[in-house]
């Protein structure tokens, strides 16, 4: 383990005592620990027998996500924990009052360690008038401004920095203002953004037509007769005017080119990285749970599309640990230690449900009803350069479509015999009356001669008419439709930043290639300002010195030259195949994926745009790409070459400036650091005036 993968395990994830003192003594300490944990939910007779699975399971490559690593067995030391890495807010309600019970819920959500997300575009827009307080409101926008005090608030005061997803409608008023808000220094650092871009959003930006900005009509504005109302579809039906397609009476507040508003949210992101792109008709096209489920929110790194109170673990398999033979003529994956893994890792993690930890009634409510897990994968990037593949390749695409493929199927078949020995998720078995809007979502319905006012089991409304699951053999699609499964949801690809550098020994993160073979990682370390540049190598980059070339200088710049093609990484793929990898793996995993695409940062705007119709075109869920801009943020993973061709000026009291280059080492306020992270966090406001 290298010293950074032990720092981060040290400092995240190993149990300490109050006073520091190390309980988990050892990784494996750890991992008994987890084991112990999660086979105590099983009968007792058994719990032995599955401690020891559980352990071996840990040992060869399944990883739990940090808040199980973290938590899971820690309840002597850690009451209020939590094993549940995501979650999403009810919806938050367009009053002052459900605007506080959001703001409440959230923050002892963060409190237990939960990621937190929430759908912003339910609030009324700038200067809209609210009657009860005779005064116009200040808008989404304000509000989130304090749902970003209350996290950094509890963040500085915890173990781990708050985390949290805001995501609004591309048609709400108030958009333009939101996909901007991160241009300003320092406002919403504790967000994560993203648009809700819908199929008829992008058709306007190809067709080059106008796109409506509206929000549900009030009383006084319907009766309006200057007030311009159309209909359309609006998540939010309490209340408000209603046309038989149920479509909300909306207030029409502007009128705008959407390839405007489209060329608003693309500069953003290429300068500022934000906002994402979530394509929310996929989303709840594809949902298991689309007869009873609409979608707004992601959890904080979008990964777990979740309906309001909806929380969900997650888990991934190191993937490195499967390839046999690395670098060699007969490099292989090894598909039946891997299944083994999945099969066991799948009840581990249905396990964790039971120690789930957390503090809201609502959220618990759902979280047991359904069941939903996210199992995924970490060290894609790294196994395809150790089986001699090259990243975005056809031979590594169709690996990452059969790796997301076994998941799926052996996960829910494994799912089946969870239900027949335990239970099934209670939705399973839950009887739903067949209305319009479900026979408008799925047409077969009909064809297959079910009307208005029939009732059908959840298992049968999943599995038979669900779309993810068409691409099932039908036998087991019958199987679940006949017994149902112990979830509604099994697959999901996380970030696993921290897991892929702590307990994969920085193995590349979960879908994606190495950033570098060589780079740095900004650390916040406790008590300092700024974040500490930390040196770390990739996993196959250790790997090849360790079985290839054990005699390489480590402090050689030259060694790059002298590694085979298909080294590649993050920044040296292009875009659509960072696409075509994701939209491989997109078809067998019936949650989300969180991806970044990262692109250079000479990269063409022109070009850039092209990226997210290409996403959509393939299919994805989501998009997030990541541009280095020096004069905007200093990201979490940097690469000398960067910081190094980079200038940054600093203003001093007396008026002078001084430059320096991004990786020089600066000592300010009694602290060391690089010149590029003194620079963020004075932009930030961690610091005040040189």
């Amino acid at each position: 383990m290298q010293p950074a993968s032990w720092d981060i395990w040290d400092k995240k994830y190993r149990l300490k005592d109050k006073d520091g003192k190390a309980i988990d003594v050892t990784l494996e300490h750890t991992y008994i620990r987890i084991a112990h944990a999660l086979a105590e939910v099983e009968n007792p007779s058994k719990r032995d027998y599955w401690f020891q699975h559980f352990l071996w399971a840990l040992q060869n490559g399944a990883i739990p996500a940090g808040r199980i690593v973290s938590n899971a067995g820690a309840k002597e030391y850690k009451p209020t924990s939590s094993t549940i890495n995501c979650t999403v807010s009810g919806q938050i309600h367009d009053s002052m009052g459900g605007i506080l019970s959001s703001l409440y819920e959230s923050g002892m959500t963060l409190k237990a360690g939960c990621g937190i997300g929430y759908d912003f575009s339910s609030l009324r827009p700038r200067g809209a008038f609210v009657a009860g307080a005779g005064a116009n409101t200040s808008g989404p926008l304000s509000f989130m401004d304090v749902f970003d005090a209350m996290c950094k608030t509890i963040s500085s005061a915890g173990d781990r920095r708050g985390a949290q997803m805001a995501t609004f409608d591309i048609s709400h008023p108030d958009i333009v203002d939101f996909i901007r808000s991160k241009r300003e220094d320092g406002r919403l650092r504790q967000f994560n953004l993203s648009c809700l871009i819908s199929d008829d959003f992008i058709e306007a930006v190809k067709e080059d037509s106008d796109w409506l900005l509206v929000f549900p009509a009030s009383p006084l504005e319907l009766d309006n007769p200057a007030t311009e109302i159309v209909y359309c579809p609006w998540p939010i039906t309490n209340g408000q005017r209603l046309d038989a397609d149920n479509n909300v009476a909306c207030r029409v507040y502007h009128r705008i080119r959407a390839r405007r508003l489209w060329d608003d949210i693309m500069t953003s992101t290429y300068d500022f990285a934000e906002p994402g792109f979530i394509l929310i008709d996929k989303v709840n096209r594809m949902n298991n749970n689309w007869f009873c489920e609409n979608i707004r929110a992601t959890n904080p790194c979008g990964e777990q599309p979740l309906p309001p109170h909806g929380s969900c673990l997650l888990g991934s398999i190191n993937l490195t640990r499967f390839v046999k033979n690395p670098f060699t003529s007969k490099a292989e994956f090894d598909w039946n230690t891997f299944s083994d893994i999945v099969k066991t890792f799948t009840r581990m993690l249905d396990n964790a449900i039971a120690t789930h930890g957390l503090p809201w009634g609502e959220q618990a409510s759902e979280i047991l009803h359904k069941r939903r897990h996210g199992m995924g994968f970490l060290g894609l990037g790294s196994a395809i350069t150790m089986l001699g593949m090259t990243y975005g390749d056809k031979s590594s695409v169709a690996l990452t479509e059969e790796i997301s493929r076994k998941i799926a199927i052996i996960g829910w078949r494994v799912g089946i015999k969870l239900g027949e020995e335990k239970g099934v998720a209670p939705i399973m078995d839950e009887m739903f009356t067949i209305d319009k809007a479900m026979l408008t979502k799925q047409p077969r319905l009909a064809e297959d001669g079910h009307k208005l006012g029939d009732s059908l089991p959840g298992r049968v409304l999943i599995a038979r008419y669900g779309r993810y699951f068409e691409q099932f053999p039908e036998p087991l699609r019958e199987a679940i439709a006949e017994k149902g499964a112990r979830f509604t949801h099994h697959t999901s690809i996380a970030p696993t930043g921290t897991i892929s550098l702590s307990l994969a020994n920085n193995a590349s993160a979960g879908i994606e290639p190495s950033f570098a073979h060589k780079y740095s990682r900004n650390v916040i370390q406790e008590g300092k300002k700024s974040k500490e540049k930390v040196d770390v190598l990739s996993y196959e980059l250790l790997t090849y010195r360790d079985l290839v070339n054990p005699d390489a200088d480590p402090d050689s710049d030259d060694e790059a030259n002298h590694l085979p093609s298909y080294f590649v990484d993050a920044n040296s793929i292009s875009p659509t195949k960072h696409i075509d990898i994701q939209a491989a793996a997109q078809k067998w995993i019936d949650s989300s994926i969180s991806k970044t695409i990262n692109v250079p940062q000479d990269y063409p705007y022109d070009k850039f745009k092209k990226i997210y119709l290409y996403a959509h075109e393939k299919g994805l869920k989501g998009c997030t790409t990541f541009r280095f801009n020096p004069e905007v943020f200093q990201g979490v993973l940097v690469q000398d070459k960067d910081l190094e061709k980079t200038t940054y000026r600093f203003a001093l009291d007396d008026g002078s400036t001084v430059e320096m280059q991004g990786n020089e080492t600066v000592i300010y306020d009694g602290e060391e650091h690089t010149a590029a992270n003194l620079y963020d966090a004075l932009k930030e406001g961690y610091y005040g005036k040189l």
